[in-house]
C-alpha cells in the first residue's frame, strides 16, 4: 500500500509531536513510581530503570520511519497508545480507509 507524498510528509511532521507526547505520559508515570512511599528507594530506582530500558526501545519514543511502512506505523502507534485513531484527521481519506481496514483485520 502506498502512502501520498503529503501523507508521507504530514506523518513525518506529526510523528516527533506524537512522540513527545508520548514520552510526558511516560514520565508521568515515572513520577507515580518515583512517589510511592511504600517502596524503597533502592526498589524504585531499579524499577524505573527497567521500565526506561524497555521504554526506550518503544516507538513512542524512537521509530526508523520509511515511507513504505508508514502505514503500517500509524496502525502499531495507534494499537500501542501512542495516537488514537482520531490523530489521523488531518490525513486523507485513502489512508484513513487503509488503517481502519488493517486495524479491522487485527481484531479478528
Amino acid at each position: 500500500m502506498e502512502i501520498s507524498k503529503r501523507d508521507w510528509k504530514l506523518f513525518r511532521e506529526k510523528l516527533p509531536a506524537w512522540q513527545e507526547n508520548y514520552m510526558d505520559r511516560l514520565i508521568n508515570e515515572y513520577i507515580g513510581l518515583l512517589s510511592d512511599q511504600d517502596k524503597k528507594a533502592s526498589d524504585k530506582f531499579w524499577e524505573l530503570d527497567k521500565q526506561i530500558k524497555a521504554d526506550r526501545r518503544h516507538p513512542g519514543v524512537i521509530l526508523n520511519v520509511g515511507k513504505s511502512e508508514a502505514i503500517y506505523d500509524m496502525v502499531r502507534l495507534i494499537r500501542l497508545e501512542v495516537i488514537t485513531f482520531d490523530d489521523l484527521a488531518d490525513f486523507s481519506e485513502d489512508l484513513q480507509q487503509a488503517v481502519k481496514l488493517i486495524l479491522g483485520r487485527e481484531r479478528k
